[in-house]
């Protein structure tokens, strides 16, 4: 039997690759419901990402068939006095994540289509504003469920009213971090059919340096009321966490999410500067891998390094991520083939 500790690899994997599908069009959507120019230097680079879905669909797949090895309560919620006994219902989750992600994809695939021809006509481009609407709506509420499902319930009596908030600003700044890391990639191999302009380093370092705060707010807001009151069925599982097993990985991901990008993002030579950016950017996405881990392994603040898990999984699925972008990019004429 696959120890919880290595099926953890895949859970948090799962929620990387769906992060980084999700990212791109809603970064694309945000910036066009802002009015930042610089859009139309990355929105169709972003949106490409979309093609990592059918791979997270597979991991989802994966996970629920998984059943205990992914949600530790499910051998006891049939239990009388199981905490949310309606959310924990194993049907219900299974219906609402399989349908949640279908129309998530579906929406996505629509604001792809219509960004498309956007500028071919004033319909078109009252059309793609619509869509645009719902982009961030559908976000928030969707990454909400996925925090809930495949972090905040696994301990059933844990709950935090701002988890949701945390979970997916933590993954959306990941995702600048790739991104600004992949535009980098791709520029200086000259692979780009047209290539990025180098402001648009600086734009991404500031909303890196921007969600970096919001992650620490976010944080330190849900820490202090976990910290404070001591109650045991809150304050157990960050201790654990935090003083455990996986105690290593915890103050790294402080480290690696907040101490590394504030101190050196908030020098404005910083910003301007490639190298600098994608040091800070490797930060976070470390950091960021850590901290999905801990959450969704470090339940009991036990638990062994998966080190085996993380050399076979890693590499099949970022191989695999990169094939399906690389599809994506070349049908769309991003990139030289």
């Amino acid at each position: 039997m696959i120890s919880y500790s290595n099926w953890s690899v895949l859970t948090a994997s799962f929620l990387v690759v769906l992060y980084l599908a999700l990212g791109g069009v809603t970064l694309s959507a945000v910036l066009h419901l802002v009015g930042a120019q610089w859009r139309y230097e990355i929105r169709r680079l972003a949106v490409s990402l979309f093609a990592l879905f059918p791979l997270a669909f597979v991991l989802l797949i994966i996970l629920l068939v998984g059943g205990e090895n992914t949600f530790p309560w499910l051998s006891t919620a049939t239990e009388h006095g199981h905490h949310l006994p309606a959310w924990h219902n194993y049907t219900f989750l299974v219906t609402r994540q399989v349908l949640g992600m279908l129309a998530v994809m579906t929406i996505f695939w629509v604001f792809i289509k219509r960004q498309e021809v956007s500028d071919r006509s004033k319909e078109d481009q009252q059309r793609f504003h619509k869509i645009a609407n719902w982009i961030p709506y559908t976000f928030v509420l969707y990454g909400t469920m996925v925090a809930w499902d495949f972090e905040m319930t696994l301990v059933p009596s844990w709950h935090s009213a701002i988890y949701g908030m945390q979970h997916f600003i933590s993954n959306f700044n990941m995702f600048m971090a790739f991104l600004v890391t992949w535009i980098y990639i791709l520029n200086t191999r000259g692979k780009l059919v047209r290539p990025v302009e180098d402001y648009v380093y600086n734009y991404l370092a500031q909303m890196m340096f921007a969600f970096t705060l919001l992650w620490v707010y976010t944080f330190f807001a849900q820490y202090l009321v976990i910290w404070y009151p001591n109650l045991p069925n809150e304050v157990d599982r960050v201790m654990g966490m935090q003083n455990g097993d996986y105690s290593v990985l915890w103050w790294s991901m402080i480290i690696l999410k907040l101490i590394i990008p504030f101190t050196v993002l908030a020098m404005r030579p910083s910003r301007h500067s490639p190298p600098i950016i994608l040091t800070v950017a490797a930060s976070i996405i470390l950091g960021t891998l850590f901290e999905r881990y801990i959450w969704i392994s470090g339940v009991n603040g036990t638990g062994t390094m998966p080190a085996l898990a993380v050399l076979v999984i890693t590499p099949v699925l970022a191989v695999t991520g990169f094939l399906l972008v690389r599809r994506m990019m070349a049908r769309s004429h991003l990139i030289k083939v």
